[in-house]
């Protein structure tokens, strides 16, 4: 018997050793991204760079946590989330139920909108409406693939990544392409032979993603962010990467 108890005790100091570990505080943190979605996230050279990268940097700063971009292609990095190859995701995701079902998302940092992308001579589409019978592509995973795979009568070719997906549009093996507005204003302002066609969609928001049980991690994110938007970093941030 006097075995036994000493057995079961080490047996609890060993789960109270491992279940003090797992929740050690988190100074390092994994953070996912796809790094073809400027001016959010992208790259210059072997540096990942954007809005999105500065805001993050500053959460940390504010936080007291070290950061360590991945990049990942957009369809993969909520299983890396679910998986724990990351901690969190910041890639200009759009907050929507079911995915809320999931990750918890922090407060919303950006709000945006879909639209359309054209080559500049054609005079056939002007709105959603006028995607029906057409062949639109989109980036797989993005917004716009969830918005135009409803839409009906449309030919949705589905692409890896938005570079993908604007090249697909150039070489015309698709009519348009539908893209996030500020990703897709981008690709206009640096390529005159395409264009930009604006809509009435619904207004979505950005938020910063991670695993449920990460509550203090949220919470850290949430009182950065509240931070960063009062003190101005915000808004300098704001006026860096877009007009």
């Amino acid at each position: 018997m006097k075995n036994f108890f000493k057995i079961f005790s080490i047996v609890l100091a060993l789960i109270a050793f491992f279940g003090c570990e797992k929740k050690e505080e988190k100074t390092k943190v994994y953070v996912g991204m796809n790094a073809d979605f400027a001016p959010f996230e992208y790259r210059e050279g072997k540096n990942i760079v954007g809005f999105d990268v500065d805001l993050m940097r500053e959460i940390a700063k504010i936080s007291g946590i070290e950061v360590e971009f991945m990049d990942i292609q957009f369809d993969g990095l909520l299983p890396a989330l679910e998986l724990g190859k990351i901690d969190m995701i910041i890639s200009g995701m759009t907050v929507t139920e079911n995915r809320k079902k999931f990750v918890n998302f922090s407060d919303s940092y950006f709000n945006s909108t879909q639209v359309i992308l054209v080559n500049s001579e054609n005079q056939n589409i002007g709105n959603f409406s006028d995607l029906s019978g057409k062949v639109v592509g989109v980036a797989l995973g993005f917004t716009g693939d969830l918005v135009v795979s409803k839409l009906p009568n449309v030919s949705v070719q589905k692409f890896n990544t938005a570079s993908d997906l604007i090249l697909a549009l150039k070489s015309r093996k698709v009519e348009a392409v539908v893209l996030d507005y500020e990703t897709a204003k981008n690709y206009a302002a640096h390529n005159q032979d395409l264009k930009l066609i604006q809509s009435d969609a619904a207004n979505e928001e950005y938020a910063i993603a991670m695993r449920k049980d990460e509550v203090e991690l949220l919470q850290k994110v949430n009182e950065a962010l509240k931070k960063i938007k009062e003190n101005g970093t915000y808004d300098t941030l704001i006026a860096k990467y877009f007009d």
